[in-house]
């Protein structure tokens, strides 16, 4: 496995080479775009090869509803979603409100 920082090559002997992803060394969901020069056994240099690579976020978020047990009738109270998350580096940016048919 490799270890890839932008900006600094990754030297192999082999044709291929593993991602290295840990949460000490993410690969944010995005696009990501990898280069490959390989070299003969004449010294020659290949033209660079390039790639783009789109991580894409599929985890769910999770929602959380804070609310009353008990409200009097006829008053107003509210409903919290503040504690629903999602996994880092995602973030709520919506919260979609329904009152359920009883």
């Amino acid at each position: 496995m490799a270890t890839f920082t932008p900006g600094q090559p990754v030297v192999t002997d082999g044709p291929t080479v593993q991602v290295d992803v840990t949460p000490q060394n993410p690969l944010r969901p995005g696009r990501h775009r990898f280069q490959l020069v390989v070299t003969d056994d004449s010294g020659n240099n290949s033209e660079p090869a390039v790639v783009e690579v789109i991580v894409r976020d599929e985890t769910r978020p999770t929602a959380v509803i804070d609310a009353p047990a008990t409200v009097a009738a006829g008053r107003s109270f509210s409903l919290s979603g503040a504690r629903s998350l999602d996994q880092p580096p995602g973030r709520i940016v919506r919260f979609v409100w329904t009152l359920l048919p009883a």
